[in-house]
């Protein structure tokens, strides 16, 4: 079973931080696990964006995933993928990338994540807990209850795949939501837009890992 850390860190487009800066300041904040998340460059751009951000990750130990872009797999020191797509082929997608590279997907019900824990992915993020704007959508809120309701159908099902809550989390959220029995959060806007960058995602990561229960 490969290592999943308990609090994923987001990249995303924003004007007043590049995607370097963001991991930069990440990784000095302390973060361990990276998801770059950028739809909107080349393939060349993403390339130079991935090689430099591989590098900072190389130097702090910080594993890096890229969303989707797949292709790109071997042409940079990628250590994993998370995928967006809920109806992605996570059979196929492991045979194209072979059994070293993390695989992760998103997914909004039960059913999705029962699936990505049967087609071999490695962790998943299941969501949205709160009104996000990093990733606008029209999928129903989770909230408290809905992770309770969801650590409650895979146990009962015997269905045992990392699951990390994510969208419009806020540090006063994760302690409620750890105790649901999740394995973790995945946090982007309230890094990104936090008056202290650093400081933020210490916060974060001091709640997440004092409030685990699993």
């Amino acid at each position: 079973m490969k290592y999943i850390e308990k609090l994923h860190y987001i990249t995303h487009d924003i004007p007043h931080l590049s995607h370097i800066e963001q991991v930069q300041q990440a990784c000095e904040a302390g973060a361990k696990w990276i998801q770059y998340r950028c739809l909107s460059k080349s393939d060349e751009e993403l390339l130079q964006d991935i090689n430099a951000i591989a590098e900072i990750c190389d130097d702090w130990g910080t594993t890096l995933i890229v969303t989707d872009h797949v292709h790109l797999n071997g042409k940079a020191d990628i250590q994993g993928f998370h995928i967006e797509d809920m109806d992605a082929d996570f059979v196929k997608l492991r045979k194209l990338v072979g059994n070293d590279i993390t695989l992760g997907g998103s997914a909004n019900t039960v059913d999705n994540l029962i699936r990505l824990a049967k087609e071999g992915a490695d962790y998943a993020g299941y969501g949205p807990f709160a009104i996000t704007e990093t990733k606008p959508n029209n999928y129903n809120l989770q909230g408290i209850e809905g992770y309770q309701q969801m650590v409650k159908e895979l146990k009962a099902q015997a269905i045992s795949i990392p699951v990390l809550a994510v969208g419009g989390i806020k540090t006063y959220d994760v302690e409620a939501l750890m105790q649901t029995g999740i394995y973790g959060i995945a946090v982007s806007g309230a890094i990104n837009f936090a008056d202290d960058f650093i400081e933020t995602y210490q916060d974060f990561y001091t709640v997440v890992k004092e409030s685990a229960v699993n």
